[in-house]
């Protein structure tokens, strides 16, 4: 009988960036994650907690603490994207794999930023831009899985270019499920639009992974 593991993560404590001086010290956030109950908690912002394993492992081990997954962000619509992908995505996924996560959830990159709202690109991907993402990413999965053993599990995010339910659909449609499936983030999809119970029982095998918002 399959079983949901729910744990939390930096930003259910306004954690966004690696270093800010008004954001919760990750010690703290460590401390407080585990008092409140959890086991489990994700990477957050590389660099949030530390980056060194074995410090990483002291401090997890220490607060009965283990680590699901880790994040990162994608462009591969975009031309020559791969090599600063593949960057960001190694100093991850080898992070998380050294403490023993299992999972990276990738993230794709906002049409507009999220500061000012400035819009940065065209929001809809044409159907060569679709290919290179949908490719770039089955491609990036396999990567991930052969090297460091980690599983991709992709985030649909308002404001970018996988978003809706039928854009999810399509995204589905065009990738390898041996590699890469779906981080079902329930609040994004219904800011969205979508049916976060529709998208489960159309594709009841691509989910690898959950964010749930708004939960008592």
């Amino acid at each position: 009988m399959s079983k949901i593991l729910v744990g939390s993560a930096p930003d259910s404590w306004g954690v966004w960036f690696p270093n800010d001086p008004q954001q919760t010290p990750y010690t703290r956030f460590l401390d407080e994650v585990a008092a409140s109950g959890y086991e489990w908690i994700e990477l957050g912002p590389f660099g949030y907690l530390p980056t060194d394993p074995q410090q990483l492992r002291d401090e997890l081990g220490s607060r009965g603490l283990k680590l699901s997954a880790g994040t990162v962000f994608e462009h591969l619509h975009q031309d020559n994207s791969w090599d600063a992908v593949w960057t960001q995505i190694e100093d991850v996924a080898k992070l998380t794999a050294a403490v023993g996560g299992k999972h990276v959830v990738v993230i794709p990159e906002m049409w507009r930023d999220p500061a000012t709202g400035e819009v940065l690109e065209d929001r809809t991907l044409t159907d060569e831009q679709w290919r290179k993402k949908t490719q770039g990413m089955n491609e990036l999965g396999k990567a991930m899985f052969e090297k460091y053993g980690v599983r991709a599990q992709y985030h649909p995010h308002a404001d970018s270019h996988v978003d809706t339910e039928e854009n999810i659909y399509r995204f589905l449609e065009n990738t390898d499920q041996q590699f890469v499936n779906l981080c079902l983030d329930t609040g994004h999809v219904s800011y969205c639009g979508g049916d976060n119970i529709a998208i489960i029982n159309a594709h009841p095998d691509r989910i690898g992974y959950l964010h749930l918002k708004q939960v008592d």
